[in-house]
């Protein structure tokens, strides 16, 4: 699912170049869970964004899903993200004048469905997560886990392959990161989705079937967790 070969990313800051990620090579299977770990600065998120098509590396090979995410303008690039890619970030990123469902709709858009179709599928989507009863409620009516939820269930409405996630327990309690992890989880083994999560929650990682941690732009270490069994994939819309 993802390959990364020998990458490299680097920003300017004053007049100071800081390299972030340092000829970084990186496979993950497809339906495989890892997680990322290490302390801040040591390239996480960089490589989250990389892997997503939401940055453009430097120097190497980012290849996604079986396309090399340089070659992409930006146009095909936001297309490419639309079909194959669910994010979850930190700050759920909902938007607080639309209800659950609407939130859950706005990946739908760019899809050829009708609006039929993209509430069936928004709807599902939802009760996958576990809010059907909440589906009219907007962000500011729902707890922080809630939020976190109807973020899942926008990632996951496209039925992308890869799910990206930032810090996705970052801003909850124990029993709300929890039942984030639990859904997490369940997408990995019920429905094959290759998870990718940078966290620096340990109770997170260790849901992870592998964890990467990173240091200074490299990787410093795998552990390895017991796999998660196969299983079927949700229908496309």
């Amino acid at each position: 699912m993802i390959r990364l070969s020998r990458v490299s990313k680097s920003y300017r800051r004053g007049g100071e170049t800081l390299t972030v990620l340092d000829h970084l090579d990186l496979d993950v299977p497809d339906g495989a869970f890892y997680a990322l770990m290490g302390p801040s600065g040591s390239g996480k998120t960089t490589l989250l964004n990389l892997v997503g098509g939401l940055d453009h590396a430097d120097a190497g090979d980012v290849v996604v899903a079986g396309t090399e995410l340089g070659a992409l303008d930006g146009r095909d690039l936001s297309q490419w993200r639309a079909d194959h890619v669910g994010f979850v970030f930190q700050q759920f990123n909902l938007l607080s004048v639309l209800t659950a469902i609407e939130n859950v709709e706005l990946p739908l858009l760019l899809a050829p469905l009708t609006r039929k179709e993209r509430r069936e599928h928004a709807r599902h989507a939802l009760e996958l997560v576990g809010l059907a009863d909440r589906m009219h409620h907007r962000p500011g009516q729902l707890s922080g886990g809630q939020e976190q939820r109807v973020a899942i269930a926008r990632a996951v409405a496209t039925d992308p392959k890869l799910i990206l996630a930032d810090e996705p327990t970052g801003d909850l309690d124990r029993r709300a990161a929890d039942q984030v992890l639990d859904l997490l989880g369940q997408l990995h083994e019920k429905f094959g989705k290759t998870i990718l999560i940078v966290t620096h929650d340990p109770l997170a990682a260790a849901r992870a079937e592998k964890t990467i941690h990173l240091d200074k732009g490299r990787l410093d270490r795998v552990e390895t967790m017991p796999p998660s069994p196969d299983a079927p994939s949700l229908p496309r819309p």
